[in-house]
C-alpha cells in the first residue's frame, strides 16, 4: 500500500487520498458527514482558515487560549526543554519544569495548599481528584466513604468516572448504563433559572444549602467522599457565578459531615474570573482544587490538582504512596509551556486586565443586547460571559431543542459578514433544554478588541432572529 508523503499539506492529503476511498478527512469529526473547517495558522485572537477566511476568536476554544495564539515565547520555552529532553516517566523521575510549575502553583495559594499533581487534561485531573479523595479516606480508615455529590446540571469531564459526576443529561444519554459510580446530584446555583420571584439571594442560598445537607443525610454523611462543583459554572449552564455566601455555607456542610470539598476550576481557574484561583473570591479554600484550560493556554495538554495540607499530612504519616499515575503525568515539555504561560500572565499583569476588560465586556453586552426580545440573561465574571437565548423573555421559555438555536447562531457567526467564532451551549435549563452563547476571550484583549467582539456579536444576534422571522 502506498502512502502519500507526510510533507504534503494536510488538506491536500485528506482531499486526494481520503479514507476507505472517500475523498474526505480521515478523522472521525463530531459530525461524521461534515469535517470541521481547517485552521492553518493563528496569531493573537485571530484564526486563519484554509479557505483564506480570518476569524476573530472570541473564546479561545472553550476558554483555553488565554494569552492568544502563536506566542513565540512559549514556543521557545518548549523547544529549549526539548533540546534537553522531552520525556521522563514521573513514577521514577522528576523534571525541573514540573517542579517549578508545582512550586508556583502551591505558592500562589499563599500557603493554603501543600502539593500539586500535574496531569494532561481536565478530565484526567477530575478523575485523579476522585481517586485522591477516596484514598484519603482509606488512609484514615473511613472505608464507607465511596459516594460523591455534584450538581444536577454540571459538567466535569468525559471519561466514564467524570461523566458519572456530570449531571448534564445531554452528555450522558448513550452511556447511562455504564455510569454506576456512586454519584448523586443536587440543584445548581443558577439564580436566573431557579431563584423564586419573591425569594432573596440569602433565602435562595439557604434553600440550596439545606438541599445539600439533606442529600448528605439521605446518603449518610459517613458514606460521602466529597461534594464537587465548579466555582463559577462554565459551559454547562453558561458562566454563572455563585450567589454571595454559597460556597462558605457549602464548605460548612462538608465539614459537618466530614467530607471533602473539591472545586473544579478547569474552565474558570487560572485568572479567568479576575483572580488566579476563582475560589479566592468566595472566602473559602477547597480541600482539592482542579485547574486546566488556562494553565497551559492550549500550547500543551496540561492540568493540575492542588491539595490541602491535611490530605498531604495523612499520606506522609500513613501509606506514603498515592496509588495512581498516568504515562504523561508531569510531562516536561507541557510543564515548560505552562510555566512560560504563567510567567506571561504574571509579568504582564494579565489578571488585572481580566478584571478591567471583563467589566467592559459585561457592560457593553448589557447595553447592546439587554433589550433584545430573545436575550433572557447576560451574566459572567471576569472574562467569561454568557448570553442566554430565550423564545419568550417574560416566561423565560427556551426555543425547542430541535432548533439547536445557540449552535445555529454560532454557525452564522462564521459567515464573512461577522467572521467571529463564539462558543455555543445547550441544555442550560435541565441538561436538555436551553441555549446560551459565550464570549471567553484571551486575557490580553484590548478595549478595541472587546468593542469589536461585542459589535459583531450584537449584529449577529439581531440579524439571526430577523432572518429567521422572529421578532
Amino acid at each position: 500500500m502506498a502512502f502519500a508523503p507526510l510533507t504534503e499539506p494536510t488538506a491536500k492529503l485528506s482531499r486526494e487520498n481520503g479514507c476507505d476511498g472517500v475523498p474526505e478527512s480521515c478523522i472521525l469529526h463530531p459530525n461524521v458527514l461534515a469535517p470541521n473547517p481547517l485552521v492553518v495558522s493563528a496569531k493573537g485572537i485571530h484564526m486563519h482558515l484554509s479557505t483564506g477566511q480570518v476569524l476573530l476568536d472570541a473564546t479561545g476554544g472553550p476558554a483555553v487560549a488565554c494569552i492568544g495564539h502563536g506566542d513565540l515565547r512559549v514556543r521557545d520555552a518548549m523547544v529549549e526543554q526539548m533540546e534537553k529532553f522531552s520525556y521522563c516517566y514521573s513514577l521514577f523521575w522528576a523534571n525541573e519544569p514540573a517542579e517549578k510549575l508545582a512550586a508556583y502553583l502551591v505558592e500562589s495559594t499563599g500557603g493554603e495548599m501543600a502539593r500539586a499533581i500535574i496531569n494532561g487534561s481536565g478530565s484526567e485531573a477530575v478523575e485523579t481528584a476522585m481517586k485522591l479523595a477516596r484514598q484519603h479516606f482509606v488512609n484514615i480508615s473511613q472505608l464507607s466513604r465511596t459516594h460523591f455529590i455534584t450538581r444536577r446540571n454540571s459538567f466535569h469531564g468525559t471519561t466514564l468516572a467524570t461523566l458519572a459526576l456530570t449531571g448534564q443529561r445531554n452528555k450522558r444519554t448513550e452511556f447511562e448504563p455504564l455510569l454506576n459510580f456512586g454519584v448523586s446530584h443536587v440543584s445548581d446555583c443558577h439564580p436566573y433559572r431557579n431563584k423564586l420571584q419573591d425569594e432573596s439571594e440569602e433565602e435562595y442560598c439557604a434553600r440550596l444549602v439545606s438541599e445539600l445537607d439533606q442529600e448528605f443525610e439521605r446518603i449518610g454523611g459517613d458514606n460521602v467522599c466529597a461534594f464537587i462543583a465548579e466555582t463559577v459554572a462554565g459551559s454547562s449552564i453558561g458562566c454563572v457565578p455563585p450567589v454571595p455566601g454559597y460556597f462558605q455555607a457549602v464548605k460548612s456542610v462538608c465539614e459537618k459531615h466530614g467530607a471533602l470539598l473539591i472545586l473544579d476550576e478547569v474552565f474558570c481557574g487560572m485568572g479567568r474570573t479576575g483572580t488566579l484561583h476563582a475560589w479566592e473570591q468566595e472566602g473559602i479554600v477547597p480541600d482539592i482544587n482542579i485547574s486546566a484550560k488556562g494553565l497551559g493556554a492550549g500550547y500543551a495538554a496540561v492540568s493540575a490538582l492542588l491539595i490541602d495540607r491535611k490530605i498531604v499530612d495523612v499520606f506522609k504519616s500513613g501509606p506514603k504512596f498515592f496509588n495512581h499515575g498516568y504515562t504523561y503525568q508531569a510531562h516536561a515539555v507541557a510543564c515548560a509551556a505552562a510555566l512560560q504561560v504563567q510567567n506571561i500572565v504574571q509579568n504582564e499583569n494579565l489578571v488585572s486586565n481580566v478584571v478591567s476588560m471583563g467589566k467592559l465586556l459585561g457592560s457593553l453586552l448589557t447595553s447592546s443586547l439587554t433589550s433584545h426580545p430573545h436575550v433572557g440573561d447576560i451574566r459572567g465574571r471576569g472574562l467569561m460571559w454568557a448570553i442566554e437565548i430565550v423564545q419568550d423573555k417574560l416566561s423565560k421559555e427556551p426555543f425547542p431543542v430541535a432548533r439547536r438555536t445557540s449552535f445555529a447562531i454560532r454557525q452564522k457567526g462564521l459567515d464573512p459578514k461577522y467572521n467571529i467564532s463564539l462558543q455555543p451551549g445547550g441544555g442550560s435549563i435541565d441538561g436538555i433544554r436551553g441555549d446560551h452563547i459565550m464570549l471567553i476571550p484571551a486575557y490580553n484583549v484590548t478595549p478595541a478588541d472587546v468593542q469589536d467582539m461585542v459589535r459583531r456579536t450584537s449584529q449577529l444576534i439581531v440579524d439571526f432572529f430577523e432572518e429567521n422571522s422572529l421578532p
